[in-house]
């Protein structure tokens, strides 16, 4: 049998092995990655800035036109970036709200309190601070470039400076992030959009309205929503409201669902016929087909979600953040109000507003509103929120010029240097308490999702490892599925290194790709009648590839059994009903390919090998142990 690639490597998704890699995940990663190149771009731009300081600028006011037939829009390359390119930002963010709202943390709506009052008060208490420190300097109005924070420059910061803070806050942090970019949004559409001019925002809001329609009708392609969009887009812009809007309510509007077996199954048919019979219109049923498994938020996320996290913001961040740098500058900036308001709005404003909002609402909501991380790990979000940049700087364009947008450029970086900082020492603090006061502080009270819809029977389900364990991890496999292969030794690994976990084995036979799953799933059951269970799904994991009547006799022989016994009820499929059961609690728990982990009922979103499921463990068994205390 043939080894297949590790499932890292892939890029498609497939029923075997679809389940190592989940988008908030990857969303996370790719965020988190692109930090590196943001502030790459940051340092480019504030070096050319002051090697050429004319070019530069001549450079971004460069005119740009784009006409058709006899219309078009002329704007300075930095607009094209900032009111073009910026809304492919949005729109990113809009799909993974979305997300969040359909399949995420936030699908239990008792759960959006919280980060919203968060959210809200995380930007208010930053405006209110800068407000007052500008206030009688005519400066007062740029308040909003003092209230958002930049999703990849946090996410990036809490990667570096708080490895070991538990997952619930960096979905929080996102989840923050994701509120306050709507908000700024509604800011930017309100208060720093020119003179509205009403016809041409008419004719925004009917394509929108066509949209709307496509949607209703259950149009999935791309190309039919492109006319309304390439109308309203223009509109908005000639309208005086910033067209970036436009990104984020068309990321709301695009739901996201897991794919389902149904759809695969259907995809793996026609892949079939492909197969048979390769012909350029089966080729172009297999591609629709394998899209219409996918929901479109997922599709379009993995489509636009790299090119917004490695070239657009980068490139935001390169047009805006060129500064020239000279004593006498900064000088004049840290004795600004524009500087000092946007910093302290920041640096204090961000983690006191975050901080106090969350405590509030779960002091008032008692048990139905609970913190989802500790209180060190929620100061620790909190500072990491007020690195702010990406929208910030975007409405200091707005707002200033000149000298003033200077200064409040000098002073959104020096935030996000503040802000850094501030959440490094949090987290050196929590690093040096106590072992158990460190869970406190940073594991919270609020109990996790449970995925898992039908819990672990110990008098059904097949264990292995102590009964009495505080980790249970649960995999739902395929004895014909390379990818559970892969996985084997790796649970074998995490069984020896963690003494107290126990280890549950579900089937879900992939029928429509692994034509003996089956009967491997039922001639394991005709073991389990013996007592022989797992001696015989350690022969038939070790010989994927050989799985035939004649080898299940053999293994039959290999695991000590009565072979005539254990024939009698392969032929007569008495476990078909066990097999059955488990295929049926899969569906519950929206699984649909092969290997598919859950860490004590919530489902595995990482990879599956030893480091990525060895720290679901260990956060599991965390949790556990402050709930014994």
């Amino acid at each position: 049998m043939s080894t297949p690639t590790h499932p890292s490597s892939l890029t498609g998704r497939t029923r075997c092995g679809d389940s190592s890699r989940f988008p908030l995940r990857d969303f996370l990663r790719t965020e988190t990655g692109s930090a590196a190149v943001l502030a790459a771009a940051v340092v480019a731009a504030v070096a050319w800035a002051n090697v050429a300081p004319g070019g530069y600028e001549s450079f971004w006011r460069t005119d740009l036109s784009v006409t058709v037939g006899g219309h078009g829009v002329l704007l300075h390359l930095r607009e094209w970036v900032n009111s073009g390119l910026m809304t492919v930002f949005f729109f990113v963010v809009g799909l993974e709200a979305r997300r969040e709202f359909d399949m995420g943390e936030l699908r239990e709506r008792s759960r959006l309190a919280l980060p919203l009052a968060a959210g809200v008060s995380g930007m208010l208490v930053p405006v209110l601070l800068y407000v007052a420190v500008n206030a009688g300097h005519g400066t007062a109005g740029g308040w909003g470039a003092a209230m958002s924070t930049d999703t990849a420059f946090a996410l990036g910061a809490l990667a570096l400076v708080g490895r070991r803070m538990p997952t619930a806050l960096r979905v929080l942090v996102l989840t923050v992030t994701v509120v306050d970019d709507f908000v700024a949004l509604i800011v930017i559409a309100v208060a720093y959009s020119g003179n509205v001019g009403l016809p041409a925002l008419a004719v925004a809001v009917g394509a929108f309205a066509v949209v709307l329609l496509l949607r209703s009708l259950g149009v999935r392609r791309g190309a039919a929503y492109a006319v309304p969009v390439a109308v309203a887009w223009p509109a908005l812009l000639f309208s005086g409201v910033d067209p970036v809007v436009l990104g984020l309510a068309m990321g709301l509007l695009t739901y996201a669902r897991p794919a389902g077996r149904p759809a695969l199954e259907r995809a793996s048919g026609l892949f079939r016929l492909f197969r048979e019979q390769p012909t350029a219109e089966l080729e172009h049923s297999v591609r629709l087909g394998l899209a219409s498994a996918l929901s479109p938020n997922d599709r379009l996320q993995r489509m636009f979600h790299p090119w917004a996290s490695y070239v657009i913001v980068p490139l935001f961040a390169l047009a805006n953040a060129g500064i020239p740098v000279t004593v006498g500058q900064l000088a004049d900036a840290f004795t600004s109000p524009v500087t000092l308001g946007i910093v302290l709005a920041y640096v204090v404003g961000k983690p006191v507003g975050i901080v106090g909002a969350s405590l509030l609402v779960s002091a008032a909501g008692r048990d139905r509103v609970q913190l989802p991380v500790g209180v060190g790990a929620l100061v620790a979000g909190g500072t990491v929120a007020g690195v702010g940049f990406t929208v910030s700087l975007l409405i200091a364009t707005l707002a200033f010029d000149g000298a003033a947008l200077q200064q409040a450029k000098i002073g959104t970086l020096t935030a996000v240097l503040g802000s850094v900082a501030l959440s490094w020492a949090v987290n050196a603090v929590l690093a040096r308490l106590p072992h158990r006061l460190r869970l406190r502080s940073t594991i919270g009270p609020a109990e996790a999702i449970v995925d898992l819809a039908v819990p672990v029977d110990d008098a059904r389900d097949h264990v292995r490892g102590p009964r009495d364990a505080p980790v249970t991890v649960v995999e739902y496999g395929d004895y014909e599925c390379p990818y559970c292969g892969l996985a084997e030794p790796v649970v074998r690994d995490l069984l020896r290194d963690f003494g107290e976990v126990r280890y549950v084995w579900r089937h879900l036979p992939l029928t429509d790709v692994h034509p003996h799953a089956q009967a491997a799933a039922e001639a394991a059951e005709a073991a389990a009648a013996q007592g022989r269970y797992w001696e015989m799904h350690d022969l038939l994991m070790a010989h994927q590839g050989a799985l035939s009547g004649r080898d299940l006799r053999g293994y039959a022989v290999g695991a000590g059994l009565d072979v005539e016994r254990f024939m009698a009820d392969v032929r007569a499929g008495t476990g078909a009903a066990r097999v059955a059961e488990d295929v049926e609690s899969a569906d519950l728990s929206g699984v649909a390919g092969t290997p598919t982990f859950f860490v004590d009922g919530r489902r595995h979103d990482g990879a599956y090998d030893i480091a990525a499921l060895s720290a679901a463990v260990r956060a599991a068994r965390a949790r556990a142990a402050l709930d014994a205390v």
